[in-house]
Order: C-alpha cells, then structure tokens, then sequence
C-alpha cells in the first residue's frame, strides 16, 4: 500500500498483533482484532499502528523466528469466521473452553495456544476437506503465490518429521528443483498439503481485509520485515544457494555482551542473491506491500555489514564483519611476521600446566589436540572447528572451560584462501602481551588500515540494498538502526530517505566525555523517535529500576528530576515532551500508553516487558494488554490524556 503521509508529524503505537484484546478476541489476538484496535487508535489520536513480525514461527514464540518469510501465523486467524466453520462446532467449542481459561491479565499460554487453534482448524478443514481441495479459489492462491508449495511441503515434512529441524530429517533434507515438484504431486500427501494452503490463503484474506479497513481509515500499518532468516525454515531448506550455512550472524562483544551475541542466523549469499536479481527479497516487499504502508528492516546494519561466526561457533566472540577486508599470509611476511609468528598469533596454545592448574585434564581431550614436539604445548586439531566442537569432547568442566577460554584466546583469526582478520579484541589476547613494541605498532597500523578500506565497502554495498528495497514499493521503508553504526550508514538512509531509529535514553552525544543527550530538536526530521521497543523495559519501568533518571530528567524535564515513581502525571509530562522531538513518526509501545491512567497500567512494569533478550522461556513474547480496545476507546479521561500528548508534539 502506497505511504500517503508524506512528511506529516505522527504519532502511533506498537503492539505485538497476538497481545491485542478486543471484545470480540480469543486468548490471542488474531487479525480481524486489528479493526477496533485500529478505531481505538483514531479516537485517541494514533495515526500509526506498528506490529512486529506476523509470519509462521511454528513452535518459536518469538516472532523473529519465522518458518517462511511469506506464511502468515494461523495462530492469528479467525477460526469462527471460516465460511466452513459453522460445520464444526465441536471445534469452535473447544477454542471457546480454551478461552474461558485465561485469567485476567495473564501473559497468554503460546505452546497451548498454538495447538488449540491448530486442532481446531484442521476440524473445520476436514468437515469440508472434499469441496476446499476442489475449490479452484484455492487453486488460483497457489498459482499466485508459489511459495505456499515449499512452504506447505516444509510443514507437512516438519510435522511427519515430529517437528525437528530439517537437518536432522532421515529424508528430504536436500531436495532440488525436480524432487520439490515430485513431492508436491504427490496425491498420497495432498490433503496435508492443500491444508496448509487453505490455512494461508484465509490468513491472507483476513489480514488483508484488516488492513483495507485501517487504510480506509486513515491509519499507516507499519510493518516488521526481520533481515535475517531461521535457519530451520521452507526457505533454507529449499534454496540454500542464497545463504551461508557454515555461518550464524551476531554482534561483536561490547558491555552488555563480554562474549558477544550468536544469533544461530545463517547470513546471506549476497552474489547469488544479485545474480537471481535479488527475488528473494524483492519477493518479500511485494508480500509485506499487500498490507502495510510503511515497513521496518530489523537490523538494517546488516545490509551494510554482518558480523559473521563460523556455525560451529556458540559465543560471538570470533566474528568477522562480511563484507569486509583481510590481511593475507603474504601482507604479514612483508612486515615481518613470520609464518611461525602468524602460527602463534593465530592458533590457540594449550599449555598443559595452565589446564591441571585450573583443576583440568587433557587425557581425555588428547584425541582432538596436537602436541607440539615434547613439550607440554598443545594446538587444537583439525576436527575442532568451534566451541560447539570443544563442548562435544565431554570434558570435564574445569577442562572444558579452560579450552573454551584457549579457543578464543588469539590475535589474527584465519580466514579462508590463506586470510586473517585481527579479532575484535586482539589487544587482550596473551600472545599480543608477547610482541615488541614495534610488531604491536606493526599489527596496529595494519588494523586499522584495514577498517579504512571497510567503510566504502560497506557503503556501497548498503546503497545498493537499500536503494533496490526502497523503490520496489510504495510503502515508506523505516529502518532499525541501534548499535555501533559506521559512518556511512545514517549517511546512506538520509540519501535514500529511510527514517531510522532514535530512543531517548541512548540517543547520547556517547563521544563527548560527559556524554550528554542529544536535544529533541536536534533529532533527525527522518527519523522515528520511541520511548521504548519490545526488546527493552517500558520507559516506567526503566525510569523507576534501571538509574539514569536524573539525568534523562535534567535534560528533558527538568521538573521532574527529583520524582522517583512514574506515575500518570509524570508520564504525561515526560511523553508530552518526548513527543516534541523533530522525529517524523512518534511511535510508543501501548504499554508507556496505558501508564498514562491508574486503571490501567501494571502493578509491576516488568511484567509489561515484551522480551528479555537472551533469554528463551514460556515468558517472552506473550504480554497482552489487560483493558479490551472497547474499553479504551469509551475512556474519555485516557482518550484525553493520550491526544494531549499527541497536540503537545503538533501530530494531529
């Protein structure tokens, strides 16, 4: 859908789409729940709706997790607004009993979610299987849309398979053009698979009958497009030309991170990609422009440089950034590195007293080790590959422990084709305490030049990516773009007009020594200024537990310095005046929204948190908010509070 605002100030909020209530909701929400919610919102001012991702993540509850980078989640459709469910009433009993367990103000139970809703829909499918297969609506979707044939084979195979990875399969784990379409003929497996199919083609319907509406009415749906891709989805599986399967994509280490962040992402094939004229996500806008007008990259440093792990790697510590420059074995001759140097910055050494010193011992590790000559110096061999290697050896946990510490402990980590890269914290690596002044001046100078060469690379690399993606559609492309950004990147999006990311408590002048805010109005015109996302605490609860408060007060409202608790007067001061940054789009979490009223917002704000990252439980991902959109909307008292913000920022 085509962006229609153009330069206007708004102000909106995000929600996960399955922590949405209505009146008419189920325990999750679902997508013709995006209709009143929608309505609520223009009554109260909101303008843009934000979702997170939408996509199938099977038995993953976060949403970044997707099986397919086109299906939609079944476990947001409207099962009772089937035209065939009225012939399955057991069925929608059973999802109406799953209801009337929830509790108030519970955070909503994914796994028994996913296998009600599930279970009900098969039901209704085989009430009515004969005249769904034949139905030629169905037929029409499928030739519409051909990654419903991967996708409903991967699924079909998935669940055959007991829902494990597809590279533990016994079968199918490598099929090609010919063996796709075999499997697709298959008539021993075509009720499961055209079930899948009539799964998303509802699913499309419904979403799209919602985001019609919310167009109509004059709402932006700003969509969530994850830059990277499950490794176990119907996309790896079935055209791994386009990724890099012995690589996971993370983040370097930094003070949140000592090891860094392995995020078990395969990265892109980018050469292939641009030789098949990048379909893959050129297919992906199309798919997100049948509902949204606006999108959100995740990640979108990513399309400039990856920070890319070797996939037998756990930790994030021994990344490189793809693309990006290395030295060659020749290079380090040529100043002076010798290549029993190079072997001693670059090959961890084991030194057998060290490891009985911390408790350990090598006997049962002497398999995966190479001695060096008599002494007690060992090198890892050649089938240790990476941390997960190591932890296989079944060690002892001094040993292993030792080992994993070793394995990471270097200066130049090789690369392929005879190449090294310095690691990110070469510095504190024990050899590097080994060298002469002149060779550290030597590897420094060599460092950095090597990150000089990096940044037009990059630069060109995310000008092109992002100029291809921001001319497939109409919808405004925004763009999440937190972290250690180089230069060339908020170069790049102002060029191509993509608004990034600004939250007000990191949005910091971190280069000066007292590290001041930036001022509102300093904010870029083209940018989205939030007080919160899904992957923080809500601005209450940061206010009230995480420090910095006094800090944050003096320099936006300094009235509120000496306030320790957030309540609704305080929310309203600090949001009315966190919406006067220059910022384009206002975007809050509907959690800092519902702080604004006593009734409404949570004894405890951490339990308003949407996801800890790091941490994968039954807790993360299932907020939903307590008070039903009807509700809110009859609220004049809140519609009030919420639309004061709103005048305050000049967006309505």
């Amino acid at each position: 859908m085509k962006y229609t605002a153009g330069n206007r100030r708004l102000m909106g909020t995000a929600i996960p789409l399955a922590s949405i209530k209505t009146s008419k909701s189920w325990r999750v929400g679902e997508f013709p729940d995006l209709v009143p919610f929608g309505a609520m919102c223009r009554k109260a001012g909101l303008t843009v709706l934000q979702l997170l991702p939408v996509n199938d993540t099977g038995g993953q509850s976060s949403p970044y997790f997707a099986l397919s980078a086109f299906a939609l989640h079944p476990l947001y459709l409207r099962v009772q607004d089937l035209p065939e469910a009225a012939k399955a009433p057991k069925a929608l009993a059973a999802l109406d009993a799953f209801a009337a367990e929830a509790a108030p103000g519970e955070r909503f139970p994914y796994d028994g979610a996913v296998a009600v809703k599930d279970k009900a829909l098969r039901a209704v499918f085989d009430a009515s299987a004969r005249s769904i297969m034949a139905d030629v609506a169905l037929a029409a979707f499928v030739e519409e849309n051909p990654w419903v044939r991967t996708y409903a084979l991967f699924k079909h195979l998935k669940e055959a398979n007991n829902h494990k990875a597809w590279m533990d399969w016994p079968a199918e784990r490598d099929p090609d053009v010919a063996r796709l379409a075999e499997l697709w003929s298959d008539s021993a497996t075509a009720k499961e698979r055209l079930y899948h199919t009539w799964v998303q083609m509802h699913c499309a319907r419904q979403f799209a009958a919602a985001a019609e509406t919310l167009a109509a009415d004059g709402i932006v749906l700003l969509g969530d497009i994850p830059i990277l891709m499950n490794v176990d989805s119907a996309d790896v599986w079935a055209d791994r030309r386009w990724f890099n399967l012995d690589m996971r994509a993370g983040a370097p280490p930094d003070m949140f991170s000592e090891l860094g962040q392995n995020w078990g992402f395969p990265t892109y094939n980018w050469q292939t990609l641009e030789e098949d004229g990048h379909a893959f996500w050129l297919n992906r806008i199309r798919e997100a422009d049948r509902y949204y007008s606006a999108f959100r990259i995740d990640h979108v440093l990513g399309f400039f440089r990856i920070w890319a792990l070797h996939e037998r790697d756990e930790s994030g510590y021994l990344g490189r950034f793809i693309p990006g420059a290395s030295l060659s074995r020749e290079e380090l001759h040529t100043n002076g590195f010798s290549d029993e140097r190079v072997r001693w910055l670059s090959q961890p050494h084991i030194r057998g007293d060290q490891v009985r010193n911390a408790g350990g011992n090598l006997d049962k590790a002497a398999r995966s080790l190479q001695q060096l000559g008599n002494e007690d110096l060992y090198l890892f061999g050649p089938d240790i590959h990476g941390e997960k290697d190591i932890r296989s050896l079944g060690l002892d946990g001094a040993t292993e422990n030792h080992l994993l510490q070793t394995w990471r402990n270097r200066v130049l980590l090789p690369i392929q084709d005879d190449r090294f890269v310095p690691t990110w914290r070469f510095r504190d690596a024990s050899a590097w305490n080994t060298l002469s002044d002149q060779e550290r001046g030597t590897l420094e100078h060599l460092a950095s030049g090597k990150q000089a060469e990096e940044q037009p690379i990059w630069e060109q690399h995310g000008r092109s990516l992002l100029a291809m993606l921001a001319k497939a559609s109409g919808m405004l492309p925004c763009a999440e773009d937190l972290g250690a950004v180089p230069p060339c990147v908020p170069k790049v999006m102002a060029e191509l007009g993509v608004p990034g990311l600004r939250i007000p408590r990191w949005t910091r002048n971190w280069d000066s020594p007292s590290q001041p805010y930036i001022v509102l109005a300093e904010y870029p015109e083209l940018s989205v200024c939030t007080p919160s996302v899904h992957d923080t605490s809500t601005l209450r609860g940061w206010w009230e537990s995480e420090g910095e408060r006094q800090g944050f007060a003096a320099a936006f409202c300094p009235e509120h310095q000496g306030t320790e608790k957030f309540d609704p007067q305080t929310a309203r001061s600090v949001l009315s005046t966190l919406a006067t940054a220059a910022s384009r789009l206002f975007v809050l979490q509907l959690q800092d929204l519902l702080d604004l009223s006593d009734a409404y917002r949570s004894e405890d704000p951490a339990k308003d948190r949407i996801n800890v990252p790091g941490i994968v439980d039954g807790y993360n991902w299932t907020w939903r908010m307590g008070p039903d959109a009807e509700t809110l909307q009859k609220d004049q008292a809140w519609l009030a509070a919420v639309r004061s913000v709103a005048e305050s920022g000049h967006r309505i």
